[in-house]
């Protein structure tokens, strides 16, 4: 009897023992994923004070989302600076030769005209060059349609 209590004694202790041994391996093995994750996994990269730096390109983000229209559809406005008005300036018109209608010869009137800019650097020279193309219709042709 004696020898028997000593060896649930000493069940007791080694069990003991084993929950000891099996919680520190649990601990060895989660510092292991942990050094893992962090040699080989994603990281932050981030710093104190880090995110004040790089506020400048939400603002961006907020004014371009300020300067969108709306039809049926949202879409961004090209957002080109105009050329400086005092800077000399060339036309260019492209313009058709023949203003009568292909299909009923009746004349065409003008109803507006695109217009674009180019920078053209000349050295010690520079200029603006406007290209105008002006759009034609057929009155006769808009009032049968």
């Amino acid at each position: 009897m004696k020898n028997e209590l000593a060896l649930k004694q000493r069940i007791a202790e080694l069990e003991k023992l084993l929950a000891q041994k099996d919680a520190q391996i649990a601990a060895l093995e989660e510092r292991w994923r942990l050094a893992q994750q962090k040699q080989f996994g994603k990281s932050a990269e981030g710093f104190v004070g880090q995110g004040e730096l790089f506020n400048e390109v939400e603002e961006i983000v907020e004014a371009a989302e300020a300067e969108q229209q709306s039809i049926s559809y949202t879409r961004k406005k090209p957002v080109r600076k105009p050329l400086p008005k005092d800077l000399p300036r060339e036309q260019v018109i492209h313009d058709i030769e023949d203003k009568t209608c292909d299909c009923c010869g009746g004349e065409l009137h003008k109803m507006g005209e695109d217009k674009s800019e180019k920078l053209e650097f000349i050295p010690a020279q520079i200029k603006v060059i406007e290209h105008i193309r002006p759009k034609y219709a057929c009155r006769h042709c808009d009032k049968s349609s």
